[in-house]
């Protein structure tokens, strides 16, 4: 071998054990760095985490006290629908008893002059359909159900009456007011289940 090459292998020798080297050092500077690292990161305390735990602790419990009041509220929306539900339901019927008791009403010269059996017979019906109706009537009120009461002459108000015709005015004091009410409007608690229908005189 020459000395040239020997020369040479030294030198890449030489070139490897220094990146070797500054390859270690870099290492060496990355441990302390993480070392470092490790010493200034501050463990908390059982104070510390006490107090972390009872923050958790109260988030929580504050989200279980929404999710009660939440559901308690859902549960009582649920009731009041469901209770309209059923009073809508049944207003018709009570619309039916009405209007057979004001026919009742009307036929009773009508039913004097059959004979006297007969003219029981209806008398009796009549007043059991009557007992029937101020049943359901009282029944339905124990519940929350009243009527609106509407008569000629009131102011009408779009957020309680439902006009379904206009009809010329009798008289000047009748222009924009209600002339007759239709079919009667109902109120469950505060909240109007059915508007009364009424007949406007134009203004």
């Amino acid at each position: 071998m020459s000395k040239d090459q020997y020369t040479k292998e030294d030198e890449l020798k030489d070139a490897i054990d220094n990146t070797e080297l500054e390859t270690n050092q870099e290492e060496t500077q990355e441990e302390k760095e993480v070392e470092a690292k490790e010493e200034t990161e501050i463990v908390p305390t059982a104070e510390e985490l006490l107090a972390e735990e009872k923050n958790k602790y109260l988030r929580l419990f504050a989200e279980f006290e929404n999710y009660k009041k939440r559901t308690s509220k859902e549960r009582v929306e649920l009731f009041k629908t469901a209770g309209q539900q059923v009073m809508t339901a049944l207003l018709p019927i009570l619309d039916d008893f009405e209007r057979a008791s004001a026919h009742a009403e009307t036929n009773k010269k009508e039913t004097k002059k059959l004979d006297k059996e007969a003219s029981k017979e209806i008398a009796s019906l009549n007043k059991g359909m009557s007992l029937i109706q101020q049943k359901l009537v009282a029944t339905l009120e124990q519940k929350g159900l009243t009527s609106v009461e509407v008569k000629s002459g009131d102011t009408f108000d779009a957020d309680v009456h439902q006009a379904i015709t206009q009809i010329p005015a009798p008289s000047d004091k009748l222009k924009g007011k209600i002339i007759d009410c239709v079919e009667k409007g109902y109120k469950l608690g505060d909240k109007i289940i059915r508007h009364p229908k009424v007949v406007v005189g134009q203004a």
